[in-house]
């Protein structure tokens, strides 16, 4: 409130000052100017009727000298014959005035003229003679801008005088106004009302104060319904007063492989043994709502703890125990998700930046542009390899039980593969082997060759130099066995568990060297999945890897 009044009081006080500065300024220039306008015009009446009287040589420099105006007077053609202030030499002959040819056509002539330079602004009054000649008398006089920025600092000094003092009186007459409102009973919200306008309100609170008295009243009468309904609840529930357990449903009993009879009338130490819940529920009587996460029984549980108001008092807790298990899960997942995306994402483009940014400044010289072009190239394909497996890896995870299963002749599916890959194998001088047999499953026939194509594809790309990779495709009774073996630089027997996550790799320098994204072996995961196929793996350090998968016929 002294804030808002402050504010307001602020800009009232401060618009206020400005706008009658400005009009006083505005006004007392307005006076002035007229009263010098009426002085030139009287003046220049005075030496008009001398001249006619005496002549020419009546305007002599003890003449000029006399009056506080500027005096000129000109001939026929507008020459300057006699100035007050400056020799007839240094007046300009160019000079625009328009009030020295109004005389000489109607007998007077009036002009100003204001000087940015100087803010100031010029007023002449022209009278023609007798002879035709023109008497013309000025003065100078500031603008209304110089006006007011003259008088800027005395503004600023009353605008803080004032300030200060209505500091002074906002904070006095808020302080009057609020003590009234802080001494008002909120037990009987209607007596010892000092204003008149707080009266509706005092009665709405009153209002309000009556009919939770009622509710909590009526929640009393039905505590033992409300705790009935909670019996059939899926979460954990807990009812305790300031010091002890209330109620428990059966949830919250099997959650906590407690009895009712051992926890009711007791402390919450009863239902667990650990003291951080004894502290947060201390918190909650307190007033302070609170939340744990806790595993049990190996399950991930998320207690919520609110304290329980009646009639403006805190009696008691509730807590709510809910299963996180899956959603915390989940949200590890997404995240290392996130960050290994973001990761991988971020570092062929800042390779691809940083080699075109040498490129686009000319600090490469001209017979290495190829090199880092292809870098360039190199680092781009990565990335849209990166793309596109992480573009499959999602449509496996979101439409894998839409997508509508065939039959799959397994065999015919490894040869397509084997005649895409033979580029790739040839330029690493690894032999691609296919045998076997005929042999039909049912699946996803799109799904099925990237499940393939990801394992011949990780054969090559980690085999040595003149290696080998073995196809081999079996129908053994109910089953169909797709086996890839090669003669590789093998996966260590710690890292095998692991290499069918995501962007988990073994060699992460040989990866980035071969272009391998990370997400080929998780693709091959989530395809056998959703075939309920099984993966076996076996594979020695430098010796190679054995992969199979076994297909449901």
């Amino acid at each position: 409130m002294k804030q808002k009044i402050f504010k307001n009081t602020s800009i009232m006080v401060v618009l206020s000052v400005l706008v009658t500065f400005v009009a006083m300024s505005v006004v007392l220039y307005q006076r002035t100017y007229h009263q010098i306008q009426q002085a030139l015009k009287n003046e220049s009446g005075y030496i008009q009727q001398a001249m006619n009287q005496y002549g020419v040589d009546y305007l002599t420099q003890e003449v000029g000298d006399i009056t506080s105006s500027r005096v000129t007077l000109f001939d026929e053609n507008e020459q300057v014959l006699f100035d007050s202030v400056r020799d007839t030499e240094d007046v300009s002959e160019t000079e625009d005035r328009p009030e020295v040819r109004s005389a000489m056509q109607k007998g007077y002539g009036e002009a100003r003229r204001y000087s940015k330079t100087l803010g100031t602004e010029t007023v002449y009054y022209a009278a023609r003679l007798d002879n035709g000649m023109v008497v013309r008398v000025s003065a100078t006089v500031d603008s209304v801008f110089k006006t007011l920025f003259s008088g800027i600092t005395l503004v600023g000094l009353l605008i803080i005088g004032i300030m200060i003092l209505a500091i002074f009186l906002v904070y006095y007459q808020t302080d009057k106004i609020i003590a009234p409102i802080n001494r008002v009973n909120l037990d009987d919200p209607g007596s010892g009302v000092v204003y008149e306008e707080l009266t509706p309100l005092m009665r709405r609170i009153r209002q309000q104060k009556d009919q939770i008295n009622r509710q909590v009243e009526q929640m009393k009468q039905n505590q033992e319904e409300y705790l009935a309904i909670t019996e059939n609840m899926k979460d954990g529930l807990i009812v305790t007063n300031r010091s002890e357990v209330i109620a428990i449903n059966k949830a919250a009993q099997k959650i906590f492989s407690a009895d009712a009879k051992d926890c009711i009338n007791h402390d919450i130490l009863t239902v667990y043994r650990k003291t951080e819940i004894k502290e947060a529920l201390e918190q909650v009587i307190a007033g302070t709502p609170q939340e744990l996460q806790e595993e049990i029984s190996g399950k991930k549980y998320q207690i919520r703890m609110n304290p329980v108001i009646v009639s403006g008092q805190i009696t008691g807790a509730v807590l709510m125990v809910l299963d996180v298990t899956q959603k915390v899960k989940a949200e590890a997942i997404r995240r290392e998700f996130t960050a290994n995306v973001s990761h991988e994402l971020k570092t062929p483009l800042m390779s691809i930046s940083g080699y075109a940014e040498l490129m686009m400044n000319q600090l490469v010289r001209q017979e290495d542009i190829p090199e880092f072009s292809k870098r360039i190239y190199q680092e781009a394909s990565r990335l849209k390899s990166l793309v596109e497996d992480i573009i499959k890896l999602s449509h496996l995870e979101e439409q894998g039980q839409k997508l509508e299963k065939e039959e799959v002749e397994l065999y015919g599916v490894a040869k397509e593969v084997c005649a895409g890959l033979q580029m790739p194998a040839q330029k690493r001088k690894v032999s691609l082997e296919l045998s076997g047999r005929t042999a039909i499953i049912y699946g996803v026939r799109r799904v099925v060759y990237e499940m393939i194509y990801n394992l011949c594809d990780n054969a090559i790309k980690y085999n040595i130099e003149g290696g080998s990779v073995r196809i081999r495709v079996d129908a053994i009774a109910n089953t169909a066995v797709l086996t890839v073996e090669d003669t590789g630089i093998g996966i260590p027997k710690k890292d095998q568990e692991r290499i069918f996550e995501r962007f988990y790799r073994v060699d992460k320098s040989h990866s980035r060297q071969t272009g391998g994204t990370g997400l080929g072996l998780s693709i091959v995961k989530h395809g056998a999945n959703m075939h309920d196929a099984k993966i076996k793996v076996e594979s020695e350090e430098g010796k190679g890897t054995k992969i199979w998968i076994v297909f449901k016929k």
